[in-house]
């Protein structure tokens, strides 16, 4: 397993273990890009932990692709250090922070543009939303959380919806014809037809994207705050989808639906145009990867076809 020594600003040597799904996360999407950022961690947790005057206040985190350091600053206030290979999704997660300033979402304490290494407000990592034992609350503070996300105008710069949605839609038509199963295969040719529709208007508002119950952590300052948002400007109902795939429930796809359009006070045939549009991503991107659809996105798109 590799391994960092960073060394402090009080030259105290710590030992940090990389971990193996981290590795292996980092070989598998990026590829020899992954492997150097693995490979320069120690050089970069060292660095940062002086540059910003930190000291290691437990042990390491990690998602998919980056790793999260608990840190005390020089002041003992509690934060977190987060080490990222920044990447077309993630790379506009510090403007997005920055513009939403702690406003239902994580606050940004300091940014490193060259490396997108970010040092971030400490949040309770044992206090995840996907604890929460009560799928339809945890489903509506999602909603609580979107509508305040999503009010505000994305800034300059941000990915758009727009340019993604034109890149399915010159994708789709060579990629779907290799789903074997006929009815899958109609399934998603209806959801490129419901997104075609909704193309031309994608919207402006400053997305989180990727907000599902492992994406909400509890706080001191607020009961719960959104957190790794890869950040896109665009029409809200694209951010519905992973609200109604975590802890799937196939008879519950339209009461989330409903709840989430209503929280959200959303055009309805838009917001199923734009979920729909969501299942039709995730499928692109398993044929890349040679894989069939999932049938959870499968499903949502039978209940939300003909809602």
């Amino acid at each position: 397993m590799p391994q960092i020594y960073a060394r402090t600003y009080s030259r105290q040597v710590i030992r940090i273990r990389v971990p193996d799904e981290l590795a292996a996360t980092q070989l598998k999407y990026n590829g020899e890009a992954g492997r150097a950022f693995i490979t320069a961690l120690p050089t970069r947790t060292a660095d940062f932990l002086d540059h910003w005057n930190l000291r290691i206040d437990g042990q390491a985190m990690h998602g998919v692709t980056a790793l999260v350091l608990p840190v005390l600053r020089a002041d003992d206030t509690p934060a977190a250090l987060k080490l990222q290979l920044p990447d077309d999704e993630s790379k506009d997660e510090p403007t997005a922070l920055r513009h939403w300033n702690g406003d239902h979402a994580v606050r940004l304490l300091d940014h490193d543009p060259t490396t997108g290494t970010m040092l971030l407000e400490r949040l309770d990592h044992t206090r995840m939303l996907s604890h929460h034992p009560d799928a339809h609350e945890a489903t509506l503070i999602i909603a609580d959380l979107l509508t305040h996300l999503t009010a505000i105008p994305a800034p300059p710069g941000i990915r758009l919806l727009g340019d993604i949605a034109e890149g399915m839609l010159n994708e789709a038509p060579q990629a779907l014809p290799q789903i074997p199963d006929p009815e899958a295969r109609t399934l998603l040719k209806d959801c490129a037809a419901a997104l075609r529709e909704v193309a031309p208007e994608p919207g402006d508002r400053l997305l989180h994207w990727d907000l599902h119950d492992e994406n909400v952590l509890a706080a001191h300052r607020a009961p719960w705050l959104a957190i790794d948002p890869k950040p896109l400007a665009g029409d809200p109902a694209f951010d519905l989808w992973p609200a109604i795939n975590n802890r799937f429930d196939a008879n519950d796809i339209l009461w989330r639906f409903d709840a989430l359009t209503d929280a959200l006070s959303l055009d309805r045939e838009r917001a199923r145009a734009w979920t729909l549009a969501r299942v039709l991503q995730n499928t692109l991107w398993h044929i890349k990867d040679g894989d069939p659809p999932e049938e959870p996105d499968l499903e949502i798109a039978r209940r939300l076809r003909h809602p």
